[in-house]
């Protein structure tokens, strides 16, 4: 089962207990939940310190869990704090693949359009439908981004090369400008000083004209 798939499930899972919560006894502690997943976020990000897919995987439920108990508590569909799950939608695809976005929207609409009432004017289901025209912003933020970070670590690949090419080009040179130096007789000795020295010149013109 690929990565994409299990972080779908499990926000899937995260999502639908988002909308179970609120309608138990524990909606009576939704403050303290909050504040206990708030903590466990703060335990992940101490104890896993690179940001491995583990630790962004527990963010990312944490966030769906808290942003999800919000605005169903507080009128879901019709919750001023609605616009929290776009974010949600942003902050997904960033912390996980882009296609995140997309299943935890068609999540959300099929969840949402379950707890309406039916015969709901279009003005209720708004919120509801806006989130379909929110997720293509969200799926092509998040590309971008895996898009840079896959720029990043090629271009310190790139840069780790080149220093480490440079300095055993320029270690070379040095061997033998010192071999010419300790062993100098005469002309044939300060031609390779200066055969040495030039293409060292030519090394660091070239780095950085790079």
């Amino acid at each position: 089962m690929s990565k994409e798939i299990i972080h779908a499930v499990i926000l899937i899972i995260s999502i639908a207990l988002g909308f179970i919560l609120p309608k138990t006894n524990l909606a009576n502690y939704d403050l303290q939940l909050t504040a206990f997943l708030f903590v466990i976020l703060f335990l992940a990000r101490k104890f896993f310190v690179a940001k491995d897919s583990r630790s962004r995987l527990i963010e990312s439920v944490i966030f769906t869990l808290i942003i999800i108990g919000i605005v169903n508590t507080t009128g879901a569909v019709g919750s001023p704090f609605f616009f929290l799950i776009y974010f949600l939608l942003f902050s997904l695809s960033l912390l996980l693949e882009p296609l995140i976005s997309i299943t935890t929207t068609v999540t959300l609409i099929v969840f949402y359009l379950l707890i309406l009432p039916q015969n709901q004017d279009i003005k209720t289901l708004l919120p509801v439908i806006s989130l379909a025209f929110i997720t293509p912003f969200a799926l092509f933020l998040g590309e971008e981004h895996k898009r840079s970070e896959k720029l990043k670590v090629k271009n310190e690949k790139l840069q780790e090369d080149t220093f480490l090419f440079i300095s055993l080009m320029l270690k070379n040179h040095l061997k033998n400008i010192k071999e010419a130096v300790e062993n100098f007789v005469g002309d044939h000795e300060l031609d390779i000083i200066k055969k040495s020295a030039s293409r060292m010149e030519k090394l660091i013109e070239k780095f950085e004209k790079n």
